[in-house]
This record gives structure tokens, C-alpha cells and sequence, in this order.
């Protein structure tokens, strides 16, 4: 049987860790539990994401075979939270491949997200 493991944090590499936590604790309402140039850590007792300094990181170009992951946001009204999100330093690609089920953002730094309506829109 193999030992299964529970989840501890989700690292995310980025240019500017600092920035990149105050955005994503803007976005998920949780708080800046550290912060320095190099590395960064949001989370709300349950989730932690951390923010790692790696100046070399380029983002994929979307669409593209090059993005390794994405994040999914579920919100309840998905037309104010990105207007929110783009307040905040988020930009909105061209390519949108949900047919208006869903947003598809870009993070200050180019990790994308999408931004989906709750179960019951």
C-alpha cells in the first residue's frame, strides 16, 4: 500500500514574491503570513501558497503547449471579480477558450488562473 501524503503548500516561482503574495492574498482574502524579496507565503490556516524568487522564470505564451499548470478560482459573480482581479494587476489574454463559462487571467507575472462562476450560475 502506498503512504499517502497531505498536501502542504502549493510554490509558485516568480520575479517578485512580495508582489505576487499581496495579489493572490487580495484575490483569496487570506493573509501575508511572510514576506521578503525572495520568498513569499499567503494562506488561511487550511492552504498555503508560497511565492519562490526565480528571475530566470519566463511565462508560456497562452495559448501554448508550454503552460504546466493553471489555477481555478470559483467566485460568485465572475464578471465583478475580474474586473476586481484586472484592478489588481491582472490582464486578460485574448485567446478565451470557455465559451463565456469562464475567464481566463493572467497574474502580474503571467501564471494564468481562471476565474469560475459557482456551481449554481
Amino acid at each position: 500500500m502506498t503512504m499517502t501524503a497531505k498536501l502542504l503548500a502549493v510554490t509558485i516561482d516568480c520575479a517578485e514574491p512580495r508582489r505576487l503574495a499581496e495579489f493572490y492574498a487580495a484575490v483569496f482574502g487570506y493573509q501575508v503570513q511572510y514576506a521578503e524579496d525572495t520568498y513569499a507565503g499567503i494562506g488561511d490556516g487550511t492552504m498555503t501558497l508560497y511565492f519562490q524568487q526565480n528571475l530566470d522564470r519566463k511565462p508560456a505564451a497562452w495559448p501554448g503547449p508550454d503552460k504546466q499548470f493553471h489555477l481555478d478560482v470559483r467566485v460568485a459573480d465572475v464578471e465583478t471579480a475580474v474586473r476586481d482581479y484586472l484592478e489588481l494587476g491582472a490582464t486578460r489574454p485574448a485567446f478565451q477558450p470557455g465559451e463565456g463559462k469562464w475567464v481566463v487571467l493572467a497574474d502580474p507575472e503571467g501564471h494564468l488562473f481562471c476565474v469560475c462562476p459557482t456551481g449554481d450560475q
